[in-house]
């Protein structure tokens, strides 16, 4: 019986049947967009949500089953835990308000594509090895904005108050021109001052407009060359090393794993030469019996 679940729970077409089954997850999901044809199709849509769930239900049942008298061993996997969370919680009773909690509950099957990949899951464990790095180059740029944010107010904030008039605006500002977002806006009405370019309709906040070229270009350009240009850098590198590094692992769990079935196959050669020479043994002995 537990032979028998864990070849079915290792086949390969029972992972593609449950790769199937989140894909049609994910439409239905897309489908609850639509309230006019959701609402039209109310019963169809809840009985393929109904099947969908049962699929996941049969999916974690036989992996347990696979693990034989230790199923608890299936929650020694990240992955079967977040299945596992993401089906039980759809047994929750949610009502009224809280329907909007069970569809986003629906939209978070969607996720377990990623584990039905082994690609894809690599790619998601390097983001995750990656995270204690990207997190010190997270503080690197926090840094980086507090310093021209801090720079921003000192250096524009009554010629444009709009965009550098504390230091939440200034750093809001400095996200907007990380992401090259019409940055070229913002360095023009510093440049040519606020009366003459960006104020259009907000004259009265233009209370005080002067122009600073030199200034204004030294200090976007050189902001949006760091923030945007090395510091991206350093966010690829970080995320290609973890790849790296996964990559690697899963080099490493592969070549493990052949080392043990060639270890295995020593074991039963080893173990049918000694069956055969038992056997030369015991036809011996039969025959020294006889004589």
């Amino acid at each position: 019986m537990v032979k028998f679940f864990k070849q079915i729970a290792e086949s390969k077409w029972f992972g593609n049947f449950v790769t199937i089954a989140i894909l049609v997850a994910g439409v239905l999901v897309g489908m609850a967009t639509y309230p006019e044809f959701s609402e039209k199709h109310e019963s169809i849509l809840n009985l393929l949500n109904k099947i969908v769930l049962y699929i996941f239900i049969v999916e974690i049942v036989v992996k347990m089953v696979a693990e034989g008298k230790k199923p608890w061993l299936y929650f020694t996997d990240a992955w079967n835990i977040f299945d596992f969370i993401i089906v039980a919680a759809a047994f929750l009773p949610f009502g009224g308000s809280s329907v909007a909690i069970l569809r986003l509950l629906r939209l978070l099957r969607v996720l377990k594509l990623v584990k039905a990949l082994p690609k894809l899951q690599m790619l998601v464990g390097a983001l995750l090895k990656s995270i204690p790095s990207m997190g010190y180059v997270s503080i690197l740029l926090l840094l980086l904005f507090y310093i021209y944010a801090v720079a921003g107010v000192f250096f524009f904030s009554e010629n444009d108050p709009i965009h550098f008039e504390n230091l939440q605006m200034s750093m809001l500002s400095l996200f907007r021109v990380v992401t090259l977002e019409d940055w070229t806006d913002v360095m023009y009405i510093n440049m040519y001052g606020c009366e003459n370019y960006g104020y259009g309709g907000n004259e009265a906040l233009c209370t005080n407009s002067s122009a600073n070229p030199a200034g204004s270009v030294a200090f976007f350009v050189s902001f949006v060359l760091i923030g945007t240009m090395i510091m991206l850098n350093l966010f690829i590198g970080v995320i290609m090393t973890g790849m790296d590094e996964a990559k690697q692992e899963a080099k490493e769990a592969l070549l493990e794993e052949q080392q043990v079935e060639h270890n295995v196959e020593i074991d039963l050669v080893h173990l049918e030469e000694i069956l055969v020479e038992m056997q030369d043994l015991i036809k011996q002995l039969r025959s020294d019996s006889k004589e």
